[in-house]
């Protein structure tokens, strides 16, 4: 994961847009497999050429969620591992106003009933927080998760204290590649890394 991080965070590495979304995927997978660990798994009889073989599988697959468009290699990456997963989406930007302060906006959330299963909702950068609780609210709409895994691959102190005082409930775990200790006026990571989805995907207007 570090590896993988610190190529993220290089200039000169991440001007290679299909190695800094590939870089996202693999952190993806890192993240699912730990969150694995915290998974309910039961035994089942696997029919092989040669005779039965009692398997450990997931008792039920989780939802996976991602903010758009930056989250959606991560998201990919999660589901790699988790590749029968029901699938979530959410748009949400920064709406700027004329004194230099934003607020957060979401236009549309796609995703299936959620009562009672695992969600784990993924978004490469964590600046204020904002964005992430909002989403977490709006997809709580589609009914009360067993429990929410929040993933990130950068976040900020002040990101993290956000989600902590205004996630509703407490059936949360936040995952983090790594944790940086600034945020600019303009809600900017620092260092951080840039804007994740702009290196994925291409500048916008």
């Amino acid at each position: 994961m570090n590896q993988y991080i610190a190529e993220m965070r290089d200039v000169n590495i991440q001007k290679d847009s299909l190695r800094f979304r590939r870089n996202m995927e693999r952190a993806g997978e890192i993240f699912a497999y730990e969150i694995s660990k915290t998974l309910s798994w039961t035994s089942k009889e696997v029919v092989t050429t040669l005779g039965e073989a009692r398997c450990e599988v997931l008792e039920e697959q989780p939802v996976i969620a991602t903010i758009l468009r930056a989250g959606l290699p991560l998201h990919q990456g999660l589901l790699n591992a988790y590749d029968k997963a029901e699938n979530a989406f959410i748009s949400a930007y920064r709406k700027h106003r004329k004194d230099g302060r934003f607020d957060i906006k979401v236009e549309y959330v796609s995703g299936p009933s959620l009562d009672g299963k695992v969600l784990i909702i993924s978004d490469p950068m964590l600046a204020t927080g904002a964005s992430m609780v909002l989403s977490c609210k709006e997809l709580i709409r589609k009914g009360e998760p067993q429990h929410i895994h929040i993933v990130a691959i950068l976040a900020s102190n002040q990101g993290v204290e956000f989600i902590r005082k205004n996630m509703p409930g407490d059936n949360y775990t936040i995952w983090l590649g790594a944790l940086d200790d600034e945020l600019t006026a303009k809600a900017y990571i620092v260092p951080g890394l840039g804007d994740a989805g702009d290196l994925a995907f291409g500048s916008k207007l």
